[in-house]
């Protein structure tokens, strides 16, 4: 499946409003059975801006597509200057309220998977297990000449090695892990090659124009059919690889119920949409359902990228 490079989104004027009524959300987990899907909404409260939400990171970056990716040396040093500078932000970055609680209902036995459309990993560092990383995870990097994975953090000590100093202050984090740096700031950051080829590496995440890996999908898809409910959280559905998932459980007869701020590509197809801060719709979800958050989760895990 090739995701569509949408940037934009401009909701139609008959979209059914939001609700601040948490009672729906709680009566599907109450059931069992449910699919989360998130988006970059749920990790704004972790301190990662979203794409498209008020102050978004769209209003001022454009994501790195896969062909400017490999078509130039240039566009890579760009991306690898300032994503070196972000993957320090997303080393220091917690779960946050949102994120504990999805790890809580997965720990209850009420969650069919979840699916996550962010590359941040806190479901994981929450406590949540067997999550599905639609779009890939910055903790990983792969050559893409031999194909070999390693972790990031080996690669952010050998870009630390070779760019001595490199420390600028960035305009801003996107939740792609890309820090807003200017031509000038990236000097000429110096970007290193696959240990085992020399060839080109690249992070273990679906730019835009990439394809996310049939099975990847045909597995999301799977859990659709298996799941009693869809819940989105904190996602626009602007892009078609999620919203797809969406357009199943509808067409299925699955309720669908969204809880994100703003109006999204799938209120249409949902039982509702609630539009309450997602750390507050949830934790007020699990009072009801008596079921404690608890903290910050285990941690991150060795594949953390160093602090500095």
């Amino acid at each position: 499946m090739r995701m569509r490079p949408t940037l934009s989104w401009t909701p139609a004027e008959d979209l059914p409003p939001g609700t601040t009524d948490l009672q729906p959300v709680a009566d599907a987990l109450g059931a069992g059975g449910v699919l989360v899907l998130s988006g970059a909404g749920i990790s704004t409260e972790s301190g990662i801006p979203d794409y498209r939400g008020e102050g978004g990171s769209l209003s001022r970056h454009t994501p790195m597509t896969y062909q400017d990716f490999t078509a130039g040396a240039t566009a890579r040093r760009r991306y690898w200057a300032r994503s070196h500078l972000g993957w320090r932000t997303f080393g220091r970055a917690r779960p946050n309220a949102g994120h504990r609680a999805v790890a809580a209902f997965g720990r209850r036995g009420l969650l069919a998977g979840v699916i996550t459309q962010n590359v941040d990993g806190l479901h994981q560092v929450a406590g949540s297990e067997d999550v599905v990383e639609l779009h890939g995870s910055l903790d990983r990097v792969v050559c893409l000449s031999c194909g070999a994975f390693s972790p990031r953090r080996e690669l952010a000590r050998r870009l630390e090695e070779a760019n001595p100093g490199f420390d600028p202050v960035a305009a801003g984090i996107n939740p792609d892990g890309d820090a807003d740096l200017t031509d000038e700031q990236v000097g000429d950051f110096r970007v290193v090659p696959c240990t085992i080829c020399g060839g080109i590496l690249k992070p273990d995440v679906v730019f835009f124009g990439e394809n996310v890996p049939p099975r990847r999908v045909e597995h999301c898809r799977a859990l659709v059919r298996e799941a009693t409910s869809l819940l989105v959280l904190g996602s626009s559905l602007t892009v078609m690889s999620g919203l797809r998932f969406v357009r199943q459980a509808a067409e299925a007869g699955k309720p669908v119920l969204i809880v994100n701020r703003d109006p999204t590509r799938g209120d249409r197809h949902a039982l509702a949409r609630v539009s309450v801060p997602l750390g507050a719709a949830l934790t007020g979800v699990a009072d009801r359902l008596g079921i404690p958050v608890g903290d910050d989760g285990p941690g991150r895990p060795a594949a953390a990228p160093p602090t500095s």
